[in-house]
């Protein structure tokens, strides 16, 4: 499998609730920063984030999926449930970086779409 295809097949895990499935594609040391907000060091890490914010499975959306060597880009909607169970939609655009056809880091952007009467 090429990078977008391990990045694919794995968030095709998680969105069924598989976050093991998902994590097999990482590496231990992977590292994910939430600009702006947290960094996660380590699949451990990562594993207890997603325990913790993956009420419900999420829902991707994705718009754009960009390769270039190690890296890929992901962009597009994420709907996932937040800690009162209540729906939401963000806009993101992740940056993977892979080593060794494993997802080693990632560079996430993420904002919370606002309803508006504007269509983008």
């Amino acid at each position: 499998m090429d990078n977008k295809e391990i990045l694919m097949t794995a968030n095709k895990a998680v969105t069924k609730g598989d976050n093991e499935g998902f994590l097999a594609f990482c590496t231990e040391d992977t590292n994910w920063e939430f600009v702006g907000d947290i960094t996660l060091k380590g699949k451990a890490a990562v594993r207890k984030w997603m325990a913790e914010n993956y009420i419900e499975p999420p829902k991707f959306d994705v718009t754009n999926l960009i390769a270039e060597k190690d890296f890929v880009t992901a962009i597009g909607k994420i709907t996932m449930a937040n800690g009162e169970g209540k729906t939401v939609q963000y806009e993101y655009c992740d940056v993977w970086r892979f080593r060794n056809g494993k997802m080693a880091g990632l560079r996430a952007f993420v904002i919370e779409s606002k309803k508006s009467g504007i269509n983008h």
